[in-house]
């Protein structure tokens, strides 16, 4: 590891790190050969600079990227079907967006490590704009819907280039024994974004009692959504990083497209656990439809969709930092803090869809018409169904931590995380992709709930084995450093 960096001047002795030592202090050095996990020790820039070149700093930047784009856009899908009457649109268009999501995530960690994160966070912030004004377009001309769908389209692939960014940043700049409070912080400002998105719905349709927003609403998410696509501007480059115990984030490589898509089954084949994580990541999307379109939309005039939307989002914020203080807690071996987290997201799953199996056997699509007088936030009734919503909120973000946290837990290298993040929001997006067109065909209600809570305990069982062989106490060198 060279030092020739102006802002990464090592320390005159020889320090080597040793990650074994969880103490709080970050003093963890020890002087000698053998140690076969001992990295360099850089000393990291003071004043302004060294603020700025701070990683907390970064994923908090990081988290406004995905504030003004993703977060939004959470925002509109939460309102369900995008905020309209008919929810076909909404729904043909979010089976669009994550089919090409799914193909371009595959791809997107090697386009990322060949571009370089902060221009892949650019050129994905870009489709968010244009998806959320193609809403303003169906407003105004009904017959357009197609067009939404097509910038469905456009927003899946740029999907996969800022999410595949988003993670190798995420997972990278923190230390190990704290990727849990880095991704609670990163999920907390981004759904920020969310909560800012259904406030400005909420403020603007509170009085209403229709079942769709108005434009005005649309122009307010667009201009927030521009706002975002500047900020990967003034992010630091990652090479330049020094973690807050002196270690130096893995420079990102720039070689051949073709040496990058080879990465891809080099990722697989020298770390085929993996593989164990992918039903966990089919299924973490999944219910977006049901909660969204099939809960939401279903039973709820725009007043109290609107402020489901902020409740839900606001939950996500308890709900990631709540497992992320979990999954940092030094005095319990990462193991234990591993399976811990697990037996909270399975006990949620379970608490969350009993609760909803007894609101979803009394309703079905057909005993709902569009016109149908939806339920308010004054109604008797509203006030348990809220609160269901937002337990759905924090299993989401509970859900979403805990996978990130397992793959950060596998590796420290920026190249090796793109892939992982790749395989993640690929095989999310398919699955998503499925889910949402079942829905726009109107398949029952009662289907996609079951499939919904089938699949989260899927991928919980499928997650097991790999937490037992691949989760240690400490990431090995040749993990931290993936060539």
């Amino acid at each position: 590891m060279s030092a020739s960096d102006d802002d990464s001047v090592p320390r005159e002795k020889p320090a080597r790190y040793n990650p074994r030592d969880t103490s709080a202090d970050d003093s963890r050095y020890v002087y000698g050969d053998d140690d076969h996990s001992a990295l360099s020790i850089y000393q990291r820039p003071a004043g302004l600079k060294g603020f700025w070149y701070n990683t907390y700093t970064q994923v908090a930047l990081l988290g406004f990227v995905c504030f003004m784009c993703p977060g939004l856009f959470n925002a509109l899908n939460g309102l369900g079907g995008g905020g309209q009457l008919d929810t076909a649109t909404s729904a043909n268009a979010n089976s669009t967006l994550y089919s090409t999501f799914a193909v371009a995530a595959f791809f997107a960690g090697s386009i990322n490590n060949v571009l370089g994160p902060r221009l892949t966070l650019l050129l994905g912030s870009v489709g968010y704009a244009l998806y959320i004004s193609a809403y303003s377009v169906v407003n105004i001309h009904p017959n357009v819907s197609g067009y939404v769908i097509a910038m469905g389209a456009v927003l899946g692939v740029c999907a996969g280039l800022l999410w595949t960014a988003q993670g190798s940043l995420m997972l990278a700049y923190p230390t190990e024994h704290q990727k849990g409070r880095f991704i609670g912080l990163f999920w907390s400002i981004f759904n920020l974004g969310s909560v800012v998105g259904a406030s400005v719905s909420l403020a603007r349709n509170f009085h209403s009692t229709a079942n769709a927003v108005d434009n005005g609403t649309y122009i307010g998410f667009l201009v927030l959504t521009g706002i975002g696509f500047f900020i990967p501007l003034c992010m630091a480059d990652p090479d330049k990083m020094i973690r807050t115990d002196g270690t130096r984030v893995a420079t990102l490589r720039q070689p051949s497209w073709r040496a990058e898509l080879y990465g891809l089954y080099v990722a697989l084949r020298l770390d085929p656990l993996i593989v164990l994580l992918f039903p966990m990541f089919f299924a973490s999307n999944w219910f977006y439809a049901y909660q969204f379109n099939d809960y939401n939309a279903a039973l709820f005039n725009i007043r109290a969709r609107s402020l489901n939307n902020l409740v839900y989002w606001l939950s996500q914020i308890i709900g990631s930092v709540s497992i992320g203080l979990l999954l940092d807690q030094q005095r319990f071996s990462r193991r234990l803090r591993a399976f811990s987290a697990w037996v909270v997201l399975f006990v949620l799953v379970f608490a969350v869809h009993v609760w909803t199996y007894f609101y979803q056997r009394h309703y079905t699509r057909e005993s709902i018409p569009p016109d149908a007088q939806k339920l308010d936030i004054y109604d008797y009734g509203y006030i348990p169904r809220v609160w269901l919503y937002i337990l759905c909120g924090i299993l989401d973000s509970m859900w979403q931590t805990t996978a990130y946290w397992m793959m950060g837990a596998m590796s420290n290298d920026p190249a090796k995380l793109a892939y992982f993040t790749g395989f993640y929001k690929s095989i999310q997006s398919a699955g998503a992709a499925g889910v949402w067109r079942a829905d726009a065909v109107k398949i029952p209600y009662m289907s996609i709930f079951i499939s919904t809570w089938a699949l989260l305990v899927a991928g919980l069982v499928f997650a097991l084995p790999m937490i037992h062989w691949r989760v240690h106490d400490h990431t090995d060198q040749e993990d931290a450093e993936y060539t």
